[in-house]
């Protein structure tokens, strides 16, 4: 079982960068990919990011690349993504999830409580 806790929201401006953590307080990580969903009020969920625990691969939304980038800590037991030049249009609860990277939420076994990430002047 592993039990995943995010950190790092906030409200932040626009152009502004935030950093994102997960971190398992309980289970391993290494075991499983990383992925970054978000949801926004009156959304579907969307996948954002996922790092692959197999081979160290990448994935990016087309709406976040080269803007975030996300990146694992095995030794800490810990993920992060790192969002740059946030835009407004990037407000939203943020969570978590470990299992295999897809788009499809149901490849994901465990699932963060989300944080809230708020970009406005």
């Amino acid at each position: 079982q592993v039990q995943l806790v995010e950190s790092g929201g906030g409200l932040v401006q626009p152009g502004g960068s935030l950093r994102l953590s997960c971190t398992a307080s309980a289970g391993t990580l290494a075991y499983y990919s990383i992925a970054w969903f978000r949801q926004a009020p009156g959304k579907e969920r969307e996948g954002v990011s996922c790092t692959s625990n197999s081979d160290g691969t990448t994935y990016y939304a087309g709406s976040v690349k080269g803007r975030f980038t996300i990146y694992r800590d095995n030794a800490k037991n810990t993920g992060y993504l790192q969002m740059n030049s946030l835009k407004s249009e990037d407000t939203a609860v943020y969570y978590c999830a470990a299992g295999i990277c897809s788009s499809r939420i149901d490849y994901y076994d465990y699932w963060g409580q989300g944080t809230q990430v708020n970009v406005s002047s």
